[in-house]
This record gives structure tokens, sequence and C-alpha cells, in this order.
């Protein structure tokens, strides 16, 4: 009979000798940075951060109609903070109303206002917040 510890030694060591540790990150969050820095500079800019929020809007929006409803934002934004982003009071947010949240939670994640954002400001509160937009 083949134990789960001998199954995972031999999954770790066939992973280790080939280099694909992804076996293992599968379970786990992807790193943001590494999805969206497309600079590879380590930290995510704006117009990075814009750019996955952008694809991201573009994903959700199912009826292809431009804009996002509440159910279509799927909890991303509370009741509240989408009608603050919601400047013609329709329901709904377009994609330049999406990005101006975007914005204003980037600006609220970057404390030290360096224009970037390094995995130490994406794990805090405001960090989180703009993750929610971008994934």
């Amino acid at each position: 009979m083949v134990s789960r510890r001998s199954v995972l030694l031999t999954l770790a060591a066939t992973a280790f000798a080939t280099g694909d540790l992804q076996v293992f990150a599968a379970g786990r969050r992807p790193d943001p940075i590494k999805m969206f820095d497309t600079d590879n500079d380590g930290t995510l800019d704006l117009a990075e951060t814009k750019k996955a929020a952008s694809a991201l809007f573009a994903k959700l929006d199912r009826d292809h109609d431009g804009t996002l409803d509440r159910r279509e934002l799927g909890g991303r934004l509370s009741a509240r903070e989408l009608a603050a982003a919601d400047p013609d009071h329709d329901g709904t947010l377009t994609l330049d109303e999406y990005l101006a949240v975007v914005e204003q939670r980037f600006n609220a994640a970057d404390p030290d206002k360096d224009g970037t954002l390094d995995a130490k400001e994406l794990k805090s509160r405001a960090g989180r917040a703009l993750l929610r937009l971008l994934e």
C-alpha cells in the first residue's frame, strides 16, 4: 500500500528535479506582482494596475453593454462604494468610472507616494481592497 506521504515525496522530488514547482503553488493565491508587472521591475505602477483592471472589467461585463452592475461586480464593491463611484446614479459603472475607483484605491495603497506598489503595500488593507478590483 502506497502512503500519502510517499506520494507527496515522489511528487516533490519530481517537481524539484524538473524545476516545475507550479504543482505546489496550485492551492495558493497567485502573486499579483508576477501577474500584472509588465515591466518586470518587481512593483506595480498605476498604468499596470489600470491595464489589469481594464482586462478584468471586460471579463466581468458579461452582457457586453460597456458597464458593470452590482451583479457583474460580484461583491468587489459594497453597495455604498458602488453608489459613491457612480456619479450619474444609474446603478452601473462604466470603464472610466471603474478605473477612477482603481486609481483612488491605488493612491490609498501607496502611502510613500512613490507611484509604485510593492508586495508589502499590496498586503495592506488598502492594497487588498485594490486587488479585489484586479483579480
